[in-house]
């Protein structure tokens, strides 16, 4: 469990070291966000970016690492198992969408949405 827990909290920093990049302005919109964008995302987006980094990613990093108990998860709503069983049907169809995505680029997050799915699932049955 406490593998798992480190290869999910490894590929969400690789996320949101991405998701930084993007709020910042990085010419990647084509990995992200339906590949819509080329270049540098729309002010929106760059918003919605930095959000995803500096706010919803770390809340579920500290969620996996306080599940699998790598960190004091006392402050976590409800029930563990729970929570990382929503996580699993979260990443399942954040991978499906990323694998089905009009942008080439972007399918490259399908394994990475998965893996963390897994790795919650992992998670979630020891828990």
């Amino acid at each position: 469990m406490k593998i798992a827990a480190g290869v999910a909290g490894t590929l969400l920093a690789v996320i949101i070291v991405f998701q930084l990049a993007l709020a910042l302005g990085a010419p990647l919109g084509k990995a992200a966000w339906g590949g819509r964008h080329k270049g540098i995302l729309p002010k929106r987006l760059r918003i919605a970016s930095g959000v995803a980094a500096l706010v919803i990613y770390p809340l579920i990093v500290v969620a996996v690492l306080g599940s699998a108990g790598l960190v004091d998860g006392d402050f976590l709503p409800g029930n563990r198992r729970q929570l990382m069983w929503g996580f699993v049907g979260l990443f399942t169809l954040g991978g499906i969408a990323n694998f089905v995505s009009r942008s080439p680029i972007e399918r490259y997050w399908g394994p990475v949405s998965l893996a963390i799915a897994i790795c919650c699932a992992i998670i979630a049955s020891a828990a």
